[in-house]
Parts: structure tokens; C-alpha cells; sequence
């Protein structure tokens, strides 16, 4: 079953503003191996939930054309009213039935959404989209992100980071336990595909700390206790920066940190025919 979620404006407003897109090295990586795997040239890339439209941007420097799609209107629309790259087309759709036709994608991408599909289904409409030695990336990262700023010691940030974290976990999807990592290493291992890598890679991003504290807000942990009690979770955001500030030992939530992300992915290559 597919769960919905981050379908409001206000959220769908808060994932562009906050959300992080994987790096243009991580992007690299999954390029690299669709011309390893399959080669060019590289006509269409389809990544399916694409929130608002960060990753789907990203890919459209090394495609023709790039359909991005959402479950989500209000994502959808969001993403459209800030689309920069004109070879982007933005489609409502849900993950398990996809607006292409049979063996008619190069790549098709999940990026940080994967966790949230039926995922048999979507893997099903992934390998039916997909052509011969047409490729699969799942791209996540875990919730528990370290933080550095100069003169400031990493362990007291992580320790007050930890905090938070801690605070929210008990408003995790019972779907996703605490992280969503299982349920791609379960999909690695069932995958039936020959030719498939299981990677991590860190990625290190500076953004404002009211930035950091606004990515945490997108989380669906966090939406959750923000729905249940919106005075705590936002006592928790606010309690939190104040104790980051301490630590910085700086005025202002406008202060650069260093944000480390711990990415996971998994990359596999359809086949051809028999």
C-alpha cells in the first residue's frame, strides 16, 4: 500500500524552501552508471516522486527530457510554478501506475520517496517502463544528521541534535520503525536484476541553522507531532535553535553550519529481453 503524505501547500511550501537535493557528485554517480550499463544516448529520465522538483532539475542536465511525477497536486503545483529547466515535464501520478509507455525510459529515479510506495507495485511499473539496460535509482538519506561550525565542538551540535531526534522519534510511521533503510535493503536483495549496487555516501551541505531546522520540519516525524500538538513540536524547534545558538556561541538563526548527510542508494540495470 502507498502512504500519503506531504500533500498540504504549507508542507509542499516548506520542501522546496528546506529540502536538501542530493549532490551533483551523487548524481554523477547514478549518470555514470547508466552510460557504464546501458550507454548513451540518454532520451528520457523519469523520476517518480518528485516532491518539488529539486532532483528532477538536477537530472535534466543529462537528459533530453525529464518526466517528473507526484501523487501530490500541491507538490505538483509548486514544482511547476518554480520549474527552471524547460526539458522538465511535471505529471500527477501515482508511483505504481506511471504515465509512459512500455520500454520507453532510460532511468527512472525515486529520490528520498521510495520508502513511501507500494513497493512491489512501483518496482513492477519501473522494470515495465524501463528499456533494455535501462536503469533503477533509489536515492535515500537516514534522519540522524551531524552538524559542525567552526570554533564550535561537532559533539556538543550532535549531542543537542540528538536530542531532537530523540524527541521525535516516537512520531515515526510505524511503515519506517526509526529509519527507512531496511525497506531499501530489502528491495536491494529482491530486486532480480543481475547487475545491482548497494552504495553510502556522505554529503556534506552549509546551509543557515534555520534552514537545518526547517529541513527536520519536513520530516514526517516531525509533521506527525505537529499535527498531534502543534505547541510542542513547535516548543521543540524552538528550544532546539536556541541551544544550538548557545553552543555556536552566535546571535542569529541565519548562521551557516556544515549539514552531513548520510546517503544511501541502490542502482540496477534492467536486463535486455529475452
Amino acid at each position: 500500500m502507498a502512504h500519503r503524505l506531504f500533500e498540504g501547500k504549507e508542507h509542499a511550501e516548506a520542501y522546496l524552501r528546506f529540502r536538501v537535493s542530493p549532490s551533483d557528485h551523487l548524481i554523477q554517480q547514478v549518470v555514470d552508471f547508466v552510460e557504464k550499463k546501458k550507454g548513451r544516448p540518454f532520451d528520457l529520465a523519469l523520476d517518480v516522486g518528485c516532491g518539488s522538483g529539486q532532483g528532477s532539475t538536477l537530472l535534466a542536465k543529462h537528459f533530453a527530457s525529464v518526466v517528473a511525477t507526484d501523487i501530490s497536486p500541491a507538490q505538483i503545483e509548486m514544482a511547476v510554478a518554480h520549474a527552471s529547466m524547460p526539458n522538465v515535464t511535471y505529471k500527477l501520478s501515482t508511483a505504481e501506475e506511471l504515465p509512459l509507455a512500455a520500454g520507453s525510459v532510460d532511468l527512472v529515479t525515486a529520490m528520498s520517496a521510495f520508502h513511501w510506495f507500494d513497493r512491489p507495485r512501483f518496482l513492477l511499473e519501473a522494470h515495465r517502463v524501463l528499456k533494455p539496460h535501462g536503469c533503477l535509482a533509489l536515492l535515500n538519506y537516514t534522519l540522524d544528521m551531524e552538524l559542525s561550525h567552526e570554533g564550535c565542538p561537532s559533539d556538543t551540535l550532535n549531542a543537542i541534535c540528538e536530542e531532537f531526534y530523540a524527541a521525535l522519534r516516537p512520531h515515526f510511521s510505524p511503515h519506517l520503525r526509526t529509519t527507512s533503510k531496511p525497506l531499501y535493503k530489502e528491495s536491494y536483495e529482491a530486486i532480480p536484476y543481475p547487475h545491482k549496487e548497494w552504495h553510502d555516501e556522505r554529503v556534506r551541505r552549509t546551509v543557515p541553522l534555520s534552514g537545518f531546522i526547517g529541513m527536520v520540519e519536513t520530516f514526517s516525524n516531525y509533521r506527525a507531532l505537529l499535527k498531534k500538538d502543534p505547541k510542542t513540536a513547535r516548543r521543540l524547534s524552538s528550544i532546539t535553535t536556541h541551544k544550538l545558538m548557545t553552543a555556536m556561541k552566535v546571535t542569529s538563526p541565519e548562521t551557516e553550519v556544515v549539514v552531513n548527510l548520510k546517503y544511501f542508494y541502490v542502482l540496477a540495470c534492467k536486463p535486455a529481453e529475452d
